[in-house]
C-alpha cells in the first residue's frame, strides 16, 4: 500500500510537472518572459508583504486557541512552528493537514501539553477552514455580480464550494460530540482495533472534552478567531492586485477579492498532486482568462504566485531546522498548569 501510494504521487507529480511545461510551451515562453521582465526585486518584495501579513493572521488566530499557553510560547516561536508545518502542508499530498501532527509535536517541545496541543491544533484548522468557505462563497457572489453571468467553470467552483462547506459543517459537528472517540468507534464496529488508540481511549476522550470546550464555553474566542482568520484570507486580495499592477494590467479591489478567493478554492481543489503543481497554474489561466485577462497573463501570474510559494516554503523550511534546534535547548521543563485537571494529561 505504501509503495503504491508512493508511486501513485510521483505518477501525479510527473503529470503536473509536464502540464506545466506544456501549458508555458502554449502560451509562448518569450511572451513569458517579457512579461516577467517587468519585475524587480523591488516589485517581488512588495508581493511577499500581503502573504507576510496573512501568515501573521493566521499565526495570531491559533495563538487565540492556545488560551493559557499563548504567554509561554511567544508570537514569533508560534509563527516559526506554523511556518514549519505549512510547509510540509503545502509540499505533500495530504488535504493540508500533513503538518498539523508536526505543529502539535513543537508545542510540546514548549511545554504544552500534548492534549492541549492537538486541541488548539484541530480547532484552530477548523475555524480557519470555517472562514476559507465564508472567503470563498463572498468571492463566488462578487464573480456574479462582476461577470454578470454564471458559466460551467463558475458553476463547477459553486459545487465544489457546496462540497467543501457540507464537509466543514460535518468536521465541526463532529467536533461538537466527539471527533475522536467518534472515529475510534468507528474503526471498532468495522473491525479495526488499534492497540496504541486503545491504551489512550481516557487521554483521548479529554482530547473531545477539550475540543468541545472551546465551541461551547470559548464562544467569545471562537468568533474572534473565526473573524482573524476570515482577515487574513482577505488580505490575499492585495496580493493579487499587487501582481496584476506589477503585469500592468488593469483591477480593482473587488476583483482582487474574487479572484483571491477562487484561487483558494483551485488550490485547495489539487491537494492530491503534491505542490499542486500544474493544476494550480491551470486553473489560474482559466480563472484569469475567465475574467478577460490574456493567457499569457494568466501563465505569468500564476509563475509568479509559484515563485512566491518557493520563496516562503524555503522560509518555511528554514524554521523547520530552527525549531528542530532550538526545541531540544528552550524546552519548557515545567509547563504551565491547564485551566481544567483534565488537560493537565499528556499523549506518550
Amino acid at each position: 500500500m505504501a509503495l503504491f501510494a508512493f508511486v501513485l504521487k510521483l505518477a501525479c507529480l510527473a503529470f503536473g510537472l509536464v502540464f506545466l511545461v506544456g501549458l508555458v510551451w502554449h502560451a509562448g515562453p518569450q511572451s513569458i518572459l517579457e512579461a516577467i521582465a517587468q519585475f524587480g526585486l523591488p516589485a517581488m518584495f512588495v508581493i511577499m508583504i500581503p502573504m507576510m501579513m496573512v501568515y501573521a493572521l493566521e499565526a495570531w488566530g491559533w495563538r487565540l486557541t492556545l488560551g493559557p499557553f499563548s504567554a509561554r510560547i511567544g508570537f514569533a516561536r508560534l509563527f516559526a512552528i506554523r511556518m514549519a508545518g505549512e510547509t510540509i502542508n503545502v509540499t505533500t499530498p495530504t488535504a493540508y493537514i500533513g503538518g498539523e501532527p508536526m505543529k502539535a509535536l513543537f508545542l510540546k517541545h514548549y511545554g504544552v501539553p500534548m492534549v492541549d496541543a492537538l486541541a488548539s491544533v484541530i480547532t484552530a484548522k477548523t475555524t480557519m477552514t470555517m472562514a476559507q468557505v465564508l472567503f470563498i462563497l463572498l468571492g463566488m457572489g462578487l464573480a456574479v455580480g462582476l461577470l454578470g453571468s454564471v458559466d460551467h467553470h463558475l458553476m463547477a467552483m459553486i459545487v465544489s464550494l457546496m462540497l467543501l462547506g457540507f464537509g466543514v459543517g460535518m468536521f465541526v459537528a463532529f467536533q461538537r460530540y466527539g471527533l475522536v472517540m467518534g472515529c475510534v468507534a468507528l474503526l471498532e464496529r468495522v473491525g479495526i482495533r488499534i492497540a496504541y488508540l486503545e491504551q489512550r481511549k481516557a487521554k483521548l476522550r479529554d482530547l473531545d472534552r477539550m475540543i468541545q470546550s472551546f465551541y461551547t464555553h470559548h464562544a467569545r474566542t471562537f468568533y474572534l478567531a473565526l473573524c482573524t482568520f476570515f482577515l487574513a484570507w482577505m488580505t490575499e486580495a492585495l496580493e493579487v492586485y499587487a501582481i496584476l499592477y506589477f503585469l500592468g494590467q488593469e483591477t480593482d479591489i473587488l476583483a482582487s477579492v474574487s479572484l483571491a478567493a477562487l484561487t483558494v478554492l483551485i488550490k485547495g481543489g489539487t491537494f492530491f498532486i503534491p505542490g499542486s503543481l500544474g493544476a494550480q497554474e491551470g486553473g489560474y489561466v482559466l480563472l484569469l482568462m475567465m475574467f478577460g485577462y490574456s493567457e499569457i497573463t494568466g501563465v505569468t501570474f500564476a509563475l509568479v504566485r509559484r515563485l512566491r510559494e518557493i520563496l516562503w516554503i524555503l522560509i518555511g523550511l528554514g524554521c523547520l531546522v530552527w525549531l528542530k534546534q532550538q526545541s531540544r535547548v528552550d524546552a519548557y521543563p515545567n509547563p504551565p498548569k491547564s485551566e481544567r485537571p483534565q488537560e493537565q494529561q499528556m499523549l506518550q
